[in-house]
């Protein structure tokens, strides 16, 4: 059955943030979604527009209109966390932005009572019950949809420059994993997440969600949960593997960057150009690299098998990609990616708080915590 692609205006941005609720005092998650989200709905009892839930009831999702630049679709964002906060202050709950929580532990964190989510609970079992994790999707508009396998592929490439930036989850129920971003790694264990095929058609996409329809992997597309994915309903590519942004920088730069890949490999494909691609063992081991090591990662970057720092592949593409991004209205977050970098990431950040404070993770909260509100208007 065809699956339909949604016109979309080309390179239109759209971000979803995850964050976490945690208490003010103690750094502990606290579920209390449902709350927070009803105190948000309008004098007719209607939900918020772009507030919304997620899986497990200690999250809320900041979700931005369609917009044409990036630094608009963050303020939208921005504007959304101060409804938020206008909740949460009252009630001694802060929010975080990052991949993972410090020391929650998965099996204290309730479900959210949505079909779906039982669904996906009943079938996954352990590993959906592990999923204490908080993302960020960026979605770019893309206008034919027969450049949408040929644009996803290519993007693969960039996957190890876009985990390192935005890696934020060293930390697994109050241990040190050794990874940079420990929620890449687990987020593949559900079924068909993880990294995608590299089918060359659209028609490809449509035989594989009818494969998987016909066996009963999956009920439609929507549960194809690629690291990058088409979005039909939207008409857009979602890159979807990033964890959570711990700031505001953090999350305009990532959006930018992958804002300015999606229309430069665009640009490619209407200059004739054929998009160059890793094969799918250098994707593979790309991933695992960059949540291992983060920035300080030595990644493939051709297909002949080239090697090189992340740190320094990242700072190259930022200048290959600057006529882009003046082009798109996003210079300054883009450029923004190096300061970023010189400073080191979330993760390093986290585990330095650690390590300063004698390992008492509770520290590692009381600094996200601050991390996202510097930067942030006031509610």
């Amino acid at each position: 059955m065809g699956i339909e692609f949604t016109r979309s205006e080309r390179s239109t941005v759209g971000i979803e943030w995850e964050l976490a609720l945690v208490d003010r005092n103690s750094g502990e998650l606290v579920s209390v979604a449902d709350e927070i989200l009803r105190a948000l709905e309008d004098p007719a009892g209607q939900p918020h527009p772009h507030i919304t839930g997620e899986l497990l009831l200690n999250t809320v999702e900041l979700v931005s209109s369609v917009h044409h630049r990036v630094r608009d679709a963050v303020a939208d964002l921005d504007g959304q966390l101060r409804e938020v906060r206008r909740v949460t202050d009252p009630r001694g709950i802060e929010l975080i932005g990052s991949g993972s929580h410090p020391f929650g532990q998965w099996y204290d964190q309730p479900v959210a009572n949505k079909a779906r989510y039982h669904k996906l609970i009943e079938r996954t079992q352990w590993w959906g019950r592990n999923m204490l994790i908080w993302g960020m999707h960026v979605h770019v508009g893309i206008e034919d949809r027969e450049k949408v396998m040929p644009i996803l592929n290519s993007m693969l490439r960039f996957f190890p420059h876009l985990q390192a930036l935005s890696a934020s989850s060293p930390f697994w129920g109050g241990v040190d994993t050794g990874y940079a971003s420990n929620r890449s790694l687990m987020f593949q264990q559900l079924p068909t997440a993880g990294l995608p095929y590299q089918l060359t058609s659209w028609p490809d996409f449509e035989a594989y969600v009818d494969d998987m329809k016909a066996t009963g992997t999956i009920e439609d597309y929507t549960e194809v949960r690629w690291d990058i994915r088409p979005s039909p309903h939207w008409g857009t590519i979602e890159v979807r593997f990033c964890d959570g942004a711990s700031t505001h920088a953090e999350l305009a730069a990532i959006a930018a960057l992958i804002h300015c890949l999606v229309e430069h490999l665009s640009t490619l494909l209407d200059e004739g150009e054929e998009l160059p691609t890793l094969q799918p063992w250098y994707v593979r081991e790309n991933k695992w690299r960059s949540a291992r090591y983060g920035l300080n990662a030595v990644v493939i970057t051709d297909h002949h098998g080239t090697q090189k720092p992340v740190s320094d592949d990242i700072r190259d593409l930022v200048n290959v990609l600057e006529p882009i991004a003046l082009r798109l209205g996003c210079a300054e977050e883009l450029a923004s990616i190096v300061p970023l970098i010189d400073a080191g990431g979330s993760a390093q950040h986290q585990l330095a708080t650690a390590a300063a404070n004698d390992g008492d993770l509770t520290a590692v909260v009381r600094t996200l915590i601050a991390d996202l509100r510097e930067g942030s208007a006031p509610a």
